[in-house]
C-alpha cells in the first residue's frame, strides 16, 4: 500500500487569513516605514492561497 507524505511544516493561510494578517501589517506599521518584504510574502501567501481556492472550486 502506497502512503502520501504529510508536509512537515506549517499549513499555508487561507486568502482570508493571508488578507487579514495584511490588514493588519499595513495598520500597524512603525513610523510610517513601509514593511515591503512582509508585504511582498504575505501578498505572495495570499495569491498562492487565491488560486488554490479558484481551482478548488465551490
Amino acid at each position: 500500500m502506497h502512503e502520501t507524505l504529510t508536509p512537515a511544516g506549517p499549513a499555508r493561510p487561507s486568502a482570508s487569513e493571508a488578507n487579514e494578517a495584511i490588514r493588519h501589517l499595513v495598520e500597524t506599521r512603525v513610523d510610517g516605514e513601509w514593511p515591503s518584504e512582509a508585504y511582498e510574502f504575505l501578498l505572495s501567501e495570499w495569491a498562492e492561497a487565491s488560486r488554490a481556492e479558484v481551482s478548488a472550486g465551490p
